[in-house]
């Protein structure tokens, strides 16, 4: 593995502990919810159509927040 692989990567900056600590935390959340998705679908009755487009929604969410903090270059 190469230490500080985002120096290495174009875009890429340094984050400062609070940043590291939301991402990390949305990460958790995104398991979370990947979860309780999981546990829906399970459900016989479930339209799974409108659980798989939730499902959708919630990593672009996710991945919309973490974008907001990491903020990487060149893409706003």
């Amino acid at each position: 593995m190469v230490d500080n692989q985002h120096r290495h990567i174009q875009g890429y900056r340094d984050l400062t502990l609070e940043e590291i600590g939301v991402i990390n935390r949305c990460k958790e959340v995104g398991v979370e919810l990947g979860v309780l998705v999981q546990m829906v679908q399970q459900i016989a009755e479930v339209d799974q159509r409108a659980a798989a487009i939730a499902k959708t929604h919630l990593q672009s969410g996710l991945m919309w927040l973490i974008r907001a903090v990491a903020k990487p270059e060149g893409f706003g």
